[in-house]
C-alpha cells in the first residue's frame, strides 16, 4: 500500500513539474486564473487520490470470459475514435481548452479512485465523469476514461487490462452517455443549471453501476431467473453504498462547476457552458 501511495504521489508531482516546465517555455502562457485552476486540481489530486487499496467496484482482472472482454472492447472503438476526433478538435479550436479537459480527467482519475467498502462485502466509488460529459460531451470523455482506467489498472490495481472494455463501456460510455442526456433535457425544461448539474452527475453514476451489473449478469447468469435475476442480484450487492455516493458525487460537481463558473468565465464561455450574460 506504501508503494503505491508513493506512484501516485511522485505521479502527480512529476507531472505538475512537467506542466510547469511547458508552460515555461511554450509561447501561450496561463492566465492567473488557469494557474489558480490548475493548482486547485492538482492540490485535490495530492489530498484524496493516494488512498489504501481495496478490491472495487471495477470489474477486476481475469473475471469476465474472454469471450466477454474482446466484446466489450470492439463495442467500445466507435466511442473512443469518436472521442479522440472530438478531443482534437476542441484542442485545434483553442489550445487553452487543454486546461479544463486535463482538470476533467484529473477529476474522474481522483473520485473514481476513492473505493468504499459496502456493508455486502464488495465496494463501491464514484464515477466522475458527468462534469467532462457536461463541459464536452460524452465522446470526449470516453478517451478520458480509458486513459484513466489504464493508470488504475496499471499503478492501483483497481480493474484490469483484460476487463479495460467492459469498465470502459460501463463508466467511460455508457455512464457519460445518460450524463450528458440528462443534462440537455433539463436545459430543455429550463431546469436551474446546477440542478441540471446535479441531476446529470448523479443520474450518470447510477447508470454506470446498472450497467455494470447487466455486464456482470450476461457473464454470469442466475440458475434460476437468468440474467434478470443475476442483474438484480448484482444492483443489490451496490445500493446500499452507491446511492448515497451519487448523490456525494453530484454535491461535488455542482462545487466544481460552481469553482469553474468563479475562475474560468472565458473558458466556460468558450465550451459553450456559459452563454451571454449568464456569468455576469
Amino acid at each position: 500500500m506504501t508503494g503505491c501511495m508513493l506512484q501516485t504521489a511522485f505521479l502527480f508531482c512529476g507531472a505538475w513539474k512537467y506542466f510547469r516546465n511547458s508552460c515555461k517555455k511554450g509561447e501561450e502562457k496561463m492566465t492567473k486564473r488557469e494557474k489558480i485552476l490548475l493548482k486547485a486540481s492538482v492540490a485535490f489530486a495530492l489530498l484524496f487520490a493516494i488512498a489504501p487499496t481495496v478490491n472495487a467496484m471495477h470489474i477486476m482482472e481475469g473475471y469476465l470470459p474472454a469471450a466477454f472482454c474482446v466484446a466489450w472492447g470492439i463495442i467500445c472503438l466507435p466511442f473512443l475514435a469518436a472521442g479522440f476526433i472530438s478531443l482534437k478538435n476542441k484542442i485545434k479550436a483553442n489550445r487553452r481548452n487543454l486546461t479544463l479537459i486535463a482538470m476533467s480527467g484529473a477529476f474522474i482519475f481522483v473520485i473514481s479512485s476513492l473505493k468504499i467498502p459496502s456493508v455486502t462485502g464488495s465496494c463501491s466509488h464514484m464515477t466522475g465523469t458527468g462534469l467532462g460529459a457536461i463541459l464536452f460531451g460524452p465522446a470526449a470523455v470516453s478517451v478520458l476514461g480509458i486513459i484513466v482506467l489504464i493508470f488504475q489498472a496499471v499503478l492501483l490495481a483497481h480493474g484490469g487490462l483484460t476487463t479495460l472494455g467492459a469498465n470502459t463501456f460501463s463508466m467511460a460510455v455508457a455512464g457519460p452517455l445518460a450524463a450528458f442526456g440528462i443534462y440537455k433535457l433539463c436545459g430543455k425544461l429550463n431546469v436551474n443549471r446546477r440542478v441540471s448539474v446535479f441531476l446529470a452527475a448523479f443520474l450518470g453514476d447510477i447508470f454506470t453501476y446498472c450497467v455494470t451489473s447487466v455486464q456482470l449478469a450476461l457473464a454470469y447468469p442466475s440458475e434460476v431467473g437468468g440474467t434478470a435475476a443475476s442483474a438484480v442480484k448484482f444492483l443489490g450487492v451496490f445500493a446500499p453504498t452507491q446511492l448515497p455516493l451519487a448523490v456525494i458525487e453530484g454535491i461535488l460537481t455542482v462545487v466544481i462547476a460552481i469553482g469553474l463558473e468563479t475562475y474560468a468565465v472565458p473558458e466556460l464561455r468558450n465550451i459553450g457552458f456559459l452563454k451571454g450574460k449568464e456569468a455576469e
